[in-house]
Order: C-alpha cells, then structure tokens, then sequence
C-alpha cells in the first residue's frame, strides 16, 4: 500500500506528514523537498515503530500518495507544523487508538535513549547557537504540558505527564478536539510525537550520535 501523506504547504517551508505514524514528519522549502526528505527519514523513524511492535517495511516510503495538501500559516513558517486536516478529525476505533499512544509512547521512549546518550554541551551551528541537552529536555517538556491541555488532559500527580497523555489518547474515540480551542486526538498524537523526535533528531546530529 502506498505511504499516505497530508502536505503543509507555506510559500517559505512545507511539512510532509504519514498520516499513520505519528512522528514521521520532515519540513523542507518545496513539496517535491519535503517529500524526499521523509522518504530519507525512514531509517531514522524505523526505531520508533520497531520499538511500538508495529511493521514498517523496507520499502515504506517508496511509494507515496499525497491525500491531503493543507495551508501553512505564521506556525508553519516559523517552523512547526500546525495546520490540522480533515482526516484529523476521524473517529478511532480502540485498535487505533492504541496504536497512536504506543507510537508516541515510542517516540519519547527514542528520546530518551538519545538524550541518556548524549553529552551535556552539544555542537555549536554556524553562528554558536543552539540550547544544549538538558535545555531541549526542559523545552520538550514544557511544550507537553501546552500540548496536552489541547485534548484537555489535566496531570494527577504523581503521575508523570507521559502517562496521564497516553492514557487520554487511549481512551480516545471522538475525532472532535475536547474544546474550542482544542487539537483533535490524531493530530495531538502527531504533533506530540513529533516534537520529541524532531529533537531526538536534533541532538543526536549535533552530538554525533547513531543509534
């Protein structure tokens, strides 16, 4: 079966989404870009499904199939992708549910490896800049707590904020978001995953490391 896409498509960056794994998510300044970058990436991304249990051949993206072209905004140029779609709003079944929480649970599972490998101070860019480790921990965290309020999950310590989202993307089966400003269950689950490896990624090239 072909790899089903959603593209994001702003004048100054486009994201390319599969739409059935959470996290499988490269930018790039054109489609044609964006759409090699992902198919690049599925060595990178194979670490996440191997670890949820699910199979992702070896030839995943070699056949891909753009369903969804989305419009990009202030978000998208900035450089995160924000446009929900259409088939964010499809209901779950508990099966697919199950799948979106093990595939975000897997993805910060792959964080976690990295960063426990990672040294403290990482590469410097061009210009020196960059936060080190433990600033991008600090930042992937607080960003789980704004993203969480999204499908209106509230922490019950001491439960850990990983826990008390999974558990609510489980329990998931509406496709509607949980409140006016809300983000649906698919596109949480895509937007959560990937903000962990899009950092995982990160510091595992500024640090050296292939795992």
């Amino acid at each position: 079966m072909a790899l089903q896409v959603s593209l994001e498509v702003h004048p100054k960056r486009t994201f390319a989404w599969a739409l059935d794994w959470p996290g499988w998510c490269r930018p790039a300044e054109t489609e044609d870009e964006a759409l090699e970058a992902l198919a690049d990436y599925l060595p990178r991304f194979r670490p996440v499904a191997d670890r949820a249990g699910l199979p992702l051949g070896q030839r995943a993206a070699a056949d891909i199939e753009v369903v969804e072209r989305l419009r990009g905004d202030a978000t998208t140029a900035f450089g995160a992708p924000g446009a929900v779609g259409e088939r964010d709003h499809d209901k779950l079944t508990a099966r697919q549910a199950e799948r979106q929480a093990d595939l975000v649970e897997a993805a910060w599972a792959v964080l976690a490896d990295v960063v426990a490998a990672a040294p403290a101070e990482l590469r410097k860019g061009p210009r020196g800049g960059g936060r080190d480790r433990d600033k991008i921990v600090d930042h992937v965290a607080g960003a789980e707590f704004a993203y969480a309020r999204k499908l209106d999950i509230r922490r019950k310590p001491p439960d850990p904020m990983e826990a008390t989202a999974s558990a609510a993307l489980r329990a998931a089966r509406s496709g509607d978001p949980a409140g006016p400003k809300g983000w649906p269950p698919r596109y949480l689950a895509r937007r959560v995953a990937w903000h962990a490896l899009d950092h995982a990624w990160e510091i595992e090239d500024r640090s050296d490391l292939s795992l």
